[in-house]
């Protein structure tokens, strides 16, 4: 696996660092972030997708991501089209 770093939340502390990655074998977006807490849990398992069992599974986890990451996750996004090309 070979990450490219995209960009880390510019707001946060040193010991706070939401952070977005992309794979470039894969393509795939790597977040690190916020663990949500129970209440968002809970409603995501409560608004779940159609047609999808009404749980988080083991190995899915619900993250929160800060708004002052989205463009850093746009970025992310461009640099995943571009790794599938």
């Amino acid at each position: 696996m070979q990450l490219q770093f995209i960009g880390v939340d510019p707001n946060s502390d040193i010991d706070e660092s939401p952070t977005a990655w992309v794979d470039l074998e894969n393509a795939d977006i790597v977040i690190q972030s916020y663990t949500a807490d129970d209440a968002t849990r809970a409603q995501c398992v409560q608004n779940n997708a159609p047609g999808h069992a009404q749980l988080v599974p083991d190995h899915e986890s619900v993250i929160r991501v800060p708004a002052r990451l989205v463009p850093i996750l746009r970025e992310a996004c461009d640099a995943a089209e571009r790794a599938k090309l």
